[in-house]
C-alpha cells in the first residue's frame, strides 16, 4: 500500500485531507510544503501528520509534487499553528498559508516529471536586494608592534568575542577598511564578509552601548528574576509591569542577551514596527545587526530570506509586529509582548488571533520564557497575574531620577478659551505651550481623530453629511478638497446645500488633528508644528522622518493621533496636551474605561523623559471619570480593582471568555434572520440551557452598515470549557448560513 499525507489545504474548510505518495517516492517530512491537485487546481499545501489508514470509501490522489527539500514548519511551530487554528476555530490550511514564506518563483513549472524538485532547485531565484558586510571582532593577541593613532582608535573599538561592522567603525574613521586589514594581517582581529539584507530599520549607523547602563535595583529583581528562569526547565510567563520610563526595554535586553548566551533565540513583538524606531535601533545598539526586522515594508522575496535565515539559525532574533509570532526561529528560548494591552494585536479579519494570549502558548510550547510588558496591562494579563497564573514583575519608579509629570485636569464645560478664540486649545494649555516654547522644550497635543473635522453638520436641520455604503459620517479632509469615509474610502467633494433638507449652510463640527495643526500654527506662528496620524505619514519613512524632526528639536510642537502614544522617548518633551479625552469614553464597548485610561496614561509618559520635569494637561468634559482621575494620578491599581468589580458583575473578561458572532449581508432582513437563527442554536445548547454561558443580543452592530453590507451581531460570554462547545456547535454551522459570518474569539473590538 502507498504511504499516506494528512495535507493542509488553504481552503475556507476546517479539516484536513489524505492523499497517496507515488509509488517509489519517498514520503514527504510531517512540515513539508508539497503541491496537490484539489478540485481542478494545484495548490501548495503543508503536511500536518503521517496515518497508517486511508478514511473509508473515498478514492484518494496521489500528491502532485515536494516544492522544497526540508520542511518549512519544525514540530514545534506546526503543533503551535494547529492549536491556534483550533482554538480561534479557523480553517488550518489558511492558518498554515499566512505563516508560510513565499512560494518558490516558479516551483510548480520545475516540478519533474516524477513531482519532486532537484536537489536546491526550490531556492533558485531567490536573491533579493542584499548587502555584503564585513564584520570584525578583536582576537586575544597583544600588539607586538607600535600601532599608528589611527589603527589604536580602531582596534581600541573592537571587543573580544564581539562583532562589530565595518559601517559601525567607519563612522570612526573613513580608511576602516584598510585599517582593519593591516589589524587582520597583524593577528590583532579577524574578519568574515556576510550578506545582510538591504532594509531601512537599517539604514541608519548605530552605535554599540558596550552594556555601559546601570540597572536600577527594581530593574536588576527582575532580570535575576528573568534569567533565574531561563536557567530552569520551565520558565513560564512574567507580566513586567513598569511605569513609563522604568526601562522595561533594558530588561528585555538583559533577557535575550542570557537566553543568547544559552544558543537560544528570541522574538520580541511590538504593537506597530512602523512606530518603534527607536526600539530597534536599541537592539540594534546591543546585539549588532544579526536581526531580522519583520515589517511591511518587506517585498516577499526579502521577507522570505528573513524567514530562510531565522529558520536555519542564522539570525537568532527577529522583531516585528504581531505576524512575528509566526517566525521559525529555531530554538526558541524568549518571547517579549512589548505593551501587551495594545489593541493592535488581535487581528480583525480572517484567522482572528490575538498575537499575545498565541505568544504565551507559543513560549509554553516551546519550553520558552514569555515576557509581557506594559504600563497599563490589560485586564486579562494583571487577573493572570493576580491569581498567580503567571509571575509579576513591577518597575515603579521611572529609570532616571526624574518623576512621573504633574497632571492637571481642565473641565471643558467652563469652556476656559485661549487667545486663539477655540475651545479646543484652552486659555491653561494655550498659556502651557506658550512656556514651554519660550523655554525651548518641546510638546505633545494628542487627539485621537484625524482630519479636518469629524463631520459637516447642517446648521438647519442638524443632519450630517453621511457615507452612502456606511452608517458613518464622512470626514472633512480640507487639505484633500474632500469628504472621505475612513471605513470604505469613500469620497466626494464636499458641498454647502444639506444632504437631508437642501437647505445651504453645513459647518464642520468638531476638531480634527489636521484642524488643531493649523490652530497652533496659527497661534503660535514662531513654532515648528509637525503632525504624525495616518494620513501624514502613510509609510514607515514618512514616520520616521517626523519623528527625526521631533528628536533632533526640529519640530517644537508635534500634533497627533494615538500613534504618539506608542513608546516614544524625546527627552525634549515636557508637555503633553490632551485635546478631548473622553473621546473614546462613548464607544458602545465594554472596554472603553480600559481603553481610555491606557491611552492617557501612556500619552503621558511621552512627557519629563529627559533632565527637565514633564507636565501634563487633559482636557475633557469628564474630569469626574474613574479612568480619566485615575490615569491623572498614575494609579493603575485603583484603576483596575474599579473596573475588576463592575466586570465581575456582568461575567465579562477577565472574568469569563467571549465570542462574538458577525453576520453581515446585502439584505438587512436576511442579516438579521441570518443572526437570529445563530443565536437561536445558540440558546438552545445544553450548556446555555443550564445558565452557564450568556447569550446577548443579537442586535445591530454599533457600525450597523460597512460597505453596502449590513451587520448584526451577537455576544456568547461564559466559562472557557462549555464556550468551547458553543465555539465547536456555531462553527459547525456557518457553512449554512445565506449571509456572510464570522466567529471571533476573544473579541477585542465590538464594532
Amino acid at each position: 500500500m502507498s504511504a499516506l499525507v494528512s495535507v493542509a489545504v488553504p481552503v475556507p474548510l476546517r479539516q484536513v485531507y489524505t492523499y497517496k505518495v507515488p509509488e517509489g517516492a519517498p514520503r514527504p517530512p510531517i512540515g513539508s510544503r508539497i503541491a496537490v491537485m484539489f478540485h481542478g487546481r494545484k495548490l501548495a499545501s503543508i503536511v500536518v501528520a503521517h496515518p497508517e489508514d486511508p478514511p473509508p470509501g473515498i478514492k484518494l490522489r496521489e500528491l502532485a509534487g515536494l516544492l522544497e527539500s526540508e520542511p518549512i514548519f519544525n514540530e514545534e511551530l506546526l503543533a503551535f499553528l494547529c492549536e491556534a487554528a483550533h482554538y480561534y476555530a479557523h480553517p488550518i490550511g489558511e492558518v498554515l498559508k499566512a505563516a508560510s514564506p513565499a512560494i518558490p518563483k516558479g516551483a510548480f513549472k520545475r516540478l519533474r516529471k516524477d513531482g519532486f524538485l532537484d536537489e536546491g532547485e526550490e531556492l533558485k531565484g531567490r536573491a533579493i536586494a542584499t548587502e555584503v558586510e564585513m564584520f570584525v571582532r578583536r582576537t586575544n593577541e597583544t600588539p607586538k608592534t607600535r600601532l599608528g593613532a589611527a589603527q589604536q582608535a580602531i582596534l581600541d573599538a573592537l571587543v573580544v568575542d564581539e562583532e562589530v561592522t565595518l559601517s559601525e567603525l567607519r563612522a570612526l574613521r573613513k580608511d576602516a577598511r584598510k585599517l582593519v586589514r593591516r589589524l587582520v594581517e597583524l593577528g590583532l582581529a579577524v574578519s568574515e564578509e556576510r550578506e545582510v539584507i538591504a532594509d531601512p530599520f537599517f539604514r541608519n549607523e548605530v552605535a554599540r552601548d558596550g552594556h555601559q547602563i546601570t540597572p536600577t535595583t527594581a530593574q536588576r529583581t527582575a532580570i535575576e528574576r528573568l534569567t533565574g528562569a531561563l536557567d530552569s526547565e520551565q520558565p513560564g510567563a512574567f507580566l513586567l509591569h513598569g511605569v513609563t520610563g522604568s526601562g522595561k526595554t533594558e530588561v528585555y535586553l538583559r533577557a535575550i542577551a542570557h537566553a543568547r548566551r544559552q544558543g537560544k533565540g528570541s522574538l520580541l513583538i511590538v504593537p506597530e514596527i512602523a512606530l518603534t524606531p527607536q526600539l530597534v535601533s536599541r537592539f540594534r545598539a546591543r546585539f549588532g545587526d544579526a536581526i531580522a526586522v519583520l515589517h511591511s515594508g518587506l517585498t516577499p522575496r526579502e521577507r522570505d530570506r528573513a524567514w530562510r535565515k531565522l529558520r536555519d539559525g542564522t539570525l537568532k532574533l527577529a522583531v516585528g509586529a504581531r505576524s512575528a509570532l509566526f517566525a521559525p526561529i529555531e530554538n526558541l528560548g524568549v518571547v517579549v509582548v512589548d505593551e501587551e494591552h495594545d489593541p493592535s494585536y488581535k487581528q480583525e479579519e480572517g484567522f482572528r488571533y490575538h498575537a499575545r494570549d498565541m505568544a504565551l502558548l507559543r513560549a509554553h510550547r516551546a519550553k520558552a520564557l514569555c515576557i509581557l510588558g506594559s504600563a497599563t496591562p490589560s485586564m486579562e494579563a494583571f487577573r493572570l497575574a493576580e491569581r498567580g497564573r503567571i509571575d509579576l514583575l513591577s518597575l515603579p519608579k521611572r529609570a532616571t531620577a526624574n518623576r512621573l509629570p504633574s497632571v492637571e485636569l481642565i473641565d471643558l464645560k467652563r469652556n476656559i478659551r485661549g487667545p486663539s478664540g477655540s475651545r479646543w486649545l484652552s486659555a491653561p494649555l494655550h498659556r502651557a505651550l506658550e512656556e514651554t516654547l519660550e523655554a525651548g522644550e518641546q510638546a505633545i497635543l494628542f487627539l485621537n481623530r484625524r482630519g479636518f473635522s469629524p463631520s459637516l453638520r447642517c446648521e438647519t436641520c442638524g443632519a450630517v453629511a453621511e457615507c452612502p455604503a456606511c452608517s458613518v459620517a464622512l470626514t472633512e479632509h480640507r487639505a484633500e478638497g474632500k469628504l472621505r469615509c475612513h471605513y470604505c474610502d469613500h469620497q466626494r467633494p464636499p458641498t454647502n446645500e444639506c444632504p437631508t433638507c437642501r437647505a445651504k449652510g453645513m459647518f464642520s463640527a468638531g476638531i480634527g488633528t489636521e484642524q488643531l495643526e493649523e490652530l497652533v500654527t496659527n497661534a503660535f506662528p514662531e513654532a515648528n508644528v509637525a503632525r504624525l496620524d495616518r494620513d501624514s505619514a502613510t509609510n514607515g519613512r514618512a514616520i520616521e522622518d517626523v519623528l527625526d524632526k521631533l528628536r533632533s528639536g526640529e519640530t517644537n510642537v508635534l500634533v497627533g493621533t494615538q500613534m504618539v502614544t506608542k513608546g516614544h522617548d524625546i527627552p525634549g518633551v515636557t508637555l503633553v496636551g490632551v485635546i478631548m479625552a473622553d473621546q473614546s469614553l462613548g464607544f458602545p464597548d465594554f472596554r472603553a474605561g480600559e481603553r481610555t485610561f491606557q491611552l492617557l496614561a501612556q500619552v503621558a509618559g511621552r512627557a519629563g523623559r529627559g533632565e527637565r520635569p514633564g507636565r501634563v494637561l487633559i482636557q475633557t468634559f469628564q474630569p469626574e471619570h474613574p479612568s480619566i482621575v485615575c490615569a491623572s494620578e498614575h494609579d493603575y491599581e485603583t484603576f483596575y480593582q474599579a473596573e475588576l468589580a463592575d466586570r465581575e458583575s456582568l461575567g465579562y473578561p477577565p472574568f469569563g471568555r467571549a465570542i462574538a458572532i458577525r453576520v453581515d449581508d446585502g439584505d438587512e432582513n436576511r442579516a438579521r434572520q441570518s443572526a437570529d437563527r445563530l443565536a437561536a442554536e445558540a440558546r438552545r445548547h445544553p450548556a446555555c440551557r443550564a445558565g452557564a454561558v450568556a447569550v446577548k443580543g443579537p442586535a445591530p452592530a454599533p457600525l450597523s452598515k460597512l460597505r453596502g453590507r449590513y451587520r448584526f451581531r451577537f455576544l456568547v460570554v461564559g466559562p472557557r470549557r462549555p464556550l468551547m462547545e458553543i465555539r465547536d456547535h456555531l462553527a459547525s454551522l456557518l457553512h449554512r448560513s445565506r449571509s456572510r459570518v464570522s466567529l471571533d474569539m476573544d473579541p477585542v473590538s465590538m464594532m
